[in-house]
């Protein structure tokens, strides 16, 4: 399985936290969730870190089954539409955005956790 995050690395403007997130519930989420090939989407929003920086407002991680799956979904027109509806995002935010593709693999939890 495959991973591709998108990175916000930076902050939310001071003041527009309740904005950045009802965006990207209301209006990103809905397009990311369309993407073809894709198996789950996560937003996660960064609420602690050892270090003080680098700091990701947000983090987009998309799971894909193949490498096949993800190069679709960025062929995809649904993928197009969120990047005009993400470039109205960024007056909220003060940071720049990159991706990562991450090879992911998935471990059962061991029935002696203690």
């Amino acid at each position: 399985m495959y991973i591709r995050c998108a990175f916000f690395r930076g902050h939310v403007r001071p003041g527009s936290e309740d904005a950045f997130t009802q965006f990207v519930r209301d209006r990103l989420v809905p397009l990311w969730t369309r993407f073809p090939g894709a198996d789950e989407v996560r937003v996660l929003r960064q609420e602690e870190a050892d270090v003080a920086e680098p700091h990701y407002a947000m983090v987009l991680a998309i799971r894909y089954p193949s490498r096949a799956a993800i190069e679709e979904a960025l062929a995809s027109e649904v993928r197009t539409k969120s990047r005009a509806v993400t470039a109205e995002l960024m007056p909220l935010f003060d940071g720049d955005i990159f991706h990562t593709v991450f090879r992911a693999d998935e471990f059962p939890m061991s029935p002696e956790r203690g």
